[in-house]
């Protein structure tokens, strides 16, 4: 009686190892983005915050800053959430960049990231 016991409970053992999947993540694939075309802020930067919902939070009388269209540029320049000299250290870029502890409840794309980092680079204008 007690092998056939054991027998049971390493039969159920063996399920149970063997019910244990893996999902393995594959890492975003990103877009070849010229850095020598210019990206364009109205029409490539800020459809970023819309396409995200970040205007669910940061819309006017929200929390700061106020990332809808029509203000997304006024707000991200009088904040100094860009850094033109070091642009990978911008605010802009880390703070929802999918590589980052922050602000977790919300990332950017890795497509996205790339894009405003390279706007970024470009001197952010308000093309």
């Amino acid at each position: 009686m007690k092998k056939s016991n054991i027998y049971v409970l390493l039969f159920v053992f063996g399920l149970l190892l063997n019910a244990c999947t893996y999902d393995f993540i594959v890492k975003e694939e990103l877009p070849l983005v010229d850095p020598t075309v210019d990206i364009l802020f109205a029409s490539q930067i800020a459809p970023i915050f819309v396409s995200n919902d970040c205007i669910a939070c940061h819309k006017t009388g929200g929390q700061a800053p106020d990332l809808t269209v029509a203000n997304a540029y006024a707000n991200i320049k009088s904040m100094n959430l860009v850094n033109t000299t070091t642009p990978e250290s911008s605010i802009l870029y880390n703070y929802p960049n999918p590589a980052s502890s922050t602000h977790s409840w919300k990332k950017f794309s890795a497509a996205d990231a790339q894009l405003i980092l390279i706007w970024i680079q470009q001197g952010a204008k308000n093309n």
